[in-house]
Formats: structure tokens, C-alpha cells, sequence
């Protein structure tokens, strides 16, 4: 068995990465194979939604993200310090301003009950 060098010269290697340059790089007007372009929906299938349906447990979770263990147990105050250094979106941080001054909460769903949006237990799954 001949063990030659398999490399192309530079000329070839130059013609064969312009040939896979729109795939690489995404550039419009590559060449396509059409059973590669994605169909638009027809007239028979559904809307698409952007935002499913969420329950109140995803509600819950997406608002417990920004709680930091490290505020609780704490105060309104404390919570919003916590929140805004994990980044909270603004209804987030406009929920805790909501709180009442000077209670001190020790879980998520403490907080979530003082809200008015669930009570202090978690529902069992």
C-alpha cells in the first residue's frame, strides 16, 4: 500500500472551500438542494403560537429563579436586592415591591402566597 500524501494543492483546496462557502457560512444563494428548504404552513394547519399555555407552576418556577437563597430568609428589601443581582425582569421586581414592609418571608411560596396567587403549601404532583 502507497502511503503518498493525500493533500490537494492550494488552487483545488481554494475552489473546494468556495464551493462549500454558503453552507458554511449561511449566506443566501448557496446552492440549496430544494428538498432541503423548509415548507411554509399551509392554509389547514394551525396558527403558531410563540408562547404556550402556562400553568401556575411554571409561573411559580419562573418567578422562584430569581429568588436567591441567599436573601431568604428576608424582607422585601432584601428579596429585591437578590433580584436584581440574579438579573430579574421588571414584573418580577415590580411583584416584590408589592410585598408587605416588614415581614420577613422564609420560602418562595410564602412570598408567591402574599402575592395572592396560591397558598403557602405545594400542591402534592
Amino acid at each position: 500500500m502507497e502511503r503518498g500524501s493525500s493533500k490537494h494543492g492550494t488552487r483545488l483546496d481554494e475552489e473546494m472551500k468556495q464551493e462549500v462557502r454558503g453552507n458554511v457560512q449561511g449566506i443566501a444563494g448557496s446552492r440549496v438542494e430544494d428538498w432541503k428548504t423548509p415548507e411554509p404552513a399551509g392554509e389547514d394547519q394551525p396558527e403558531v403560537t410563540r408562547v404556550p399555555d402556562v400553568d401556575e407552576r411554571n409561573d411559580l418556577s419562573r418567578f422562584g429563579r430569581y429568588i436567591g437563597l441567599s436573601s431568604m430568609p428576608g424582607d422585601r428589601e432584601a428579596l429585591r436586592q437578590g433580584a436584581e443581582t440574579l438579573g430579574a425582569p421588571d414584573d418580577v421586581l415590580d411583584d416584590l415591591d408589592r410585598l408587605p414592609d416588614g415581614v420577613v418571608f422564609h420560602t418562595v411560596t410564602e412570598i408567591w402566597a402574599a402575592l395572592g396567587r396560591g397558598s403557602a403549601e405545594r400542591s402534592p404532583r
